[in-house]
């Protein structure tokens, strides 16, 4: 199926798409994007806004008045927002925040409007979506004082740094991402796309400005949010069907629009790579597993009702030979059912399959034998989560359920594990605080590759 795709941020009620709005929407669908949330920027444009979304079945509205305008907002204009904002496909308050660049408003009634506008959103219980431009410590502090994490929302056209994003995630915001991330001079953005999970990334136009690269200059419109999609793809490695399904559920998540699937899965694919999740049982409980959280890996739901049997599992792979491999990596420790693992590889190999676990390394514990010869033959990779330079560190982020003793037997099973694995790779999460150099070098003195693995994003 082709991906389908969310604009979160248009502005289809300007004179730009006036003469041809229908042939721009069906544009968009026709590239797949399926969902369009238009954005109000003063009352009339509010208005307009929630009047689209009324005669358009898959347009969304938001109500609110920009900085630009913020002077506009007087207690009668609050009071007509308010009423707008119970219609029903109205999904959040916004556009609002600070322009410090344009400065066509005093920052003082900027920052006053701010504040009752996220006031209202708390009244409505809407997310709020906020402009910041050149004002990146004024919105946060505002935003910590109006508690507007408590309303959730999204940074439109995020400009901030690494450091501002990271402080945004912390407190539950996602960041969305426009054309602009294609022009060639943007690799700052770039880079910050590159560090941050997908879970917290949403998708927009902000059409009719900000076109990407190839229409740079000219109108923009929703259907192009599809080159925003396939650059954040190419920056996380990543497909534009992982992007699609991912940035989707998080639009789902924020503003309830689209259509997510969120039955649970016992193959899921990521990339062009298959994974198998065959339980939610774990010997770890890491603090930085995301599971703890939501059981959501890019858009794939993993929260298992029971654990499926042989036939289960092999009615959820259908044809492996589609896949590049097929990977025992859910959201638990897959080498708690080894006998499962053996019976599947097998079958696997049979069809010239390439096999690959992800494990905490922890098996032998388990099973109180050296287990890695009965995968001999039948697993072609093992990436096994090393994650500390020590066993202190090591028990402090993945406390596990055998203690102190676990990391000795996490390194003697990388240790063994070349000797019946072809491929053997040592594995550390970049949580704040732990040693990746003094990890690698672990890995090294093991005799085995190593990758880092960034933190707070999975799969």
């Amino acid at each position: 199926m082709a991906p389908t795709l969310i604009d979160t941020h248009a502005h289809l009620d300007g004179e730009r798409f006036k003469d041809d709005l229908d042939t721009v929407i069906k544009n968009a669908k026709d590239h797949g994007v399926e969902t369009i949330i238009t954005v109000g920027c003063d009352l009339e444009s509010s208005q307009a806004s929630v009047d689209l979304s009324r005669s358009y079945a898959n347009i969304y509205a938001t109500v609110g008045v920009h900085p630009h305008d913020a002077a506009q907002l007087t207690t009668e204009t609050v009071t007509q927002l308010s009423q707008l904002a119970q219609e029903k496909k109205v999904v959040a308050i916004g556009e609002i925040g600070l322009d410090y660049y344009r400065n066509r408003c005093p920052h003082d009634q900027q920052q006053r409007a701010f504040r009752q506008q996220i006031q209202l959103a708390h009244q409505h219980d809407l997310p709020i979506v906020v402009h910041d431009r050149e004002a990146h410590d004024d919105v946060m502090r505002i935003l910590t004082e109006e508690n507007g994490q408590k309303a959730g929302g999204v940074l439109h056209c995020f400009s901030g740094d690494l450091a501002m994003a990271k402080r945004c995630i912390d407190m539950g915001f996602f960041l969305s991402f426009t054309g602009t991330i294609t022009y060639p001079k943007n690799e700052e953005i770039r880079e910050i796309i590159r560090q941050i999970p997908t879970e917290h990334i949403l998708i927009e136009t902000d059409c009719p400005y900000l076109a990407p690269q190839n229409w740079r200059g000219k109108r923009n419109e929703p259907a192009y949010v599809v080159k925003t999609a396939e650059k954040i793809a190419e920056l996380k490695g990543l497909s534009l069907t992982d992007i699609a399904r991912t940035t989707s559920l998080n639009a789902h998540t924020l503003f309830g629009i689209g259509k997510v699937d969120q039955s649970s899965k016992i193959a899921y694919k990521i990339r062009n790579s298959l994974y198998l999740n065959i339980t939610n049982r774990c010997t770890n409980s890491c603090i930085f597993c995301a599971k703890f959280r939501d059981f959501n890996v890019k858009g794939h739901q993993l929260k298992l009702d029971h654990e499926p049997d042989f036939d289960e599992v092999i009615a959820a792979i259908g044809d492996p030979t589609l896949y590049e491999e097929v990977v025992f990596c859910g959201y638990g420790e897959p080498l708690l059912r080894l006998d499962l693992i053996k019976q599947l590889s097998a079958w696997l190999k049979k069809q010239n399959t390439i096999v690959r676990i992800n494990t905490d390394g922890q098996a032998n514990l388990v099973h109180q034998r050296n287990i890695l010869p009965e995968l001999q033959g039948l697993i072609d990779e093992v990436s096994i989560s090393l994650n500390a330079p020590d066993a202190q560190h090591y028990q402090q982020i993945c406390q596990s359920s055998y203690g102190l003793d676990s990391y000795a037997a996490v390194k003697e099973f990388i240790r063994l594990a070349p000797r019946y694995i072809p491929l053997v790779i040592a594995s550390a999460v970049t949580v704040p605080g732990i040693d990746i150099e003094a990890c690698e070098q672990i890995a090294n003195e093991l005799g085995v590759e190593f990758r880092q693995r960034i933190y707070n994003e999975v799969g």
